[in-house]
């Protein structure tokens, strides 16, 4: 069958012959459909994710959308986490008890696009966020996490959405997924930042935040006593120029969110809704679909953020 392999820690995937994978007791063979490249496959891909260098060669694909005996399902893997092979092939091999089975109407290649990024924003929302109807949101990026939270938090019935981005561009997606108003991330002057959040959102509610550094700093100025902040990722900066005196001052509740605190059945959950919401017309984001014989040229373009959202590759 044909697959994208990983022969070298941080060179590029080349598509290749693999013999179909055979499954063992509670394991089944998936499908494959759609798999989404996604930033955790670039971290491991590069050997700067937490779980260390990956084993060589490897098939990538942290999660997938695929089919077993005819029925759509939604699959996480360890590929570049752990030995074994991921998504990006024309089959993969899943751990049963893995398997989200979808609803009928999905489309695998939109699903595939949201995944575990909507799960993120949806989960930091609604569990760790604690969102209540009728709250305000301000939402830093507008990456897949950051769309798929603007349009999260209508669902959930927030009364007001703030994004953020750092382009032109960001600000139309932003607005294009249902935000309020949007705040250009142009420069990192704290102050200036500080007073457009201060106006686009005040007395904000809860703080969704993938990016940390000084626009998370910028953005927690406009939370109310009391408001909650989360963060989900530092692209902006793994350090963030918040002071103690603003947290205590406003006994602001600041939290940290990953998917990997799920339990496989908050995670099957997520995925779910996710799906439900997704095939109503409520949930999507901007992405590309690319063969997969085209890995090499799409995974340089989505290290180098050259695309037009998340690509999805499909046999």
């Amino acid at each position: 069958m044909h697959a994208a392999l990983i022969v070298r820690p941080g060179q590029p995937p080349s598509l290749a012959d693999r013999g179909e994978p055979v499954a063992r007791p509670g394991e089944v063979l998936v499908e494959v459909l759609a798999a989404p490249l996604t930033p955790l496959d670039l971290l491991c891909w590069g050997g700067t994710s937490y779980f260390g260098v990956p084993e060589v060669p490897y098939v990538p694909g942290v999660q997938g959308v695929g089919t077993v005996g005819g029925r759509a399902v939604w699959f996480p893997t360890t590929a570049g986490m752990a030995p074994g092979d991921g998504s990006m092939a024309a089959k993969a091999l899943v751990h049963e008890e893995d398997l989200v089975f979808l609803p009928d109407n999905t489309n695998p290649v939109a699903l595939a696009a949201l995944g575990l990024s909507a799960v993120a924003a949806h989960m930091a929302l609604t569990w760790r966020g604690s969102l209540a109807a009728g709250e305000s949101v301000i939402v830093l990026g507008t990456g897949a996490v950051g769309q798929a939270a603007v349009q999260l938090a209508r669902i959930a019935g927030a009364s007001r959405v703030v994004g953020a981005a750092r382009s032109a561009q960001g600000c139309d997606r932003a607005l294009a997924a249902g935000a309020d108003d949007v705040v250009l991330l142009a420069s990192n002057d704290f102050a200036s930042l500080a007073a457009r959040f201060t106006a686009a959102a005040p007395d904000a509610d809860l703080l969704l935040d993938p990016l940390f550094g000084v626009p998370a700093a910028a953005a927690a100025q406009a939370l109310r006593p009391g408001g909650r902040w989360v963060n989900l990722g530092g692209s902006a900066g793994e350090t963030s120029p918040i002071t103690s005196s603003a947290l205590r001052g406003r006994s602001l509740r600041l939290s940290g969110y990953t998917n990997n605190e799920l339990t496989r059945r908050q995670r099957a959950d997520a995925i779910s809704a996710v799906a439900r919401w997704a095939a109503r017309g409520l949930l999507a984001v901007d992405h590309e679909t690319v063969p997969l014989a085209d890995v090499a040229g799409a995974w340089q373009r989505q290290a180098e953020g050259s695309t037009r959202g998340r690509i999805v590759l499909v046999p």
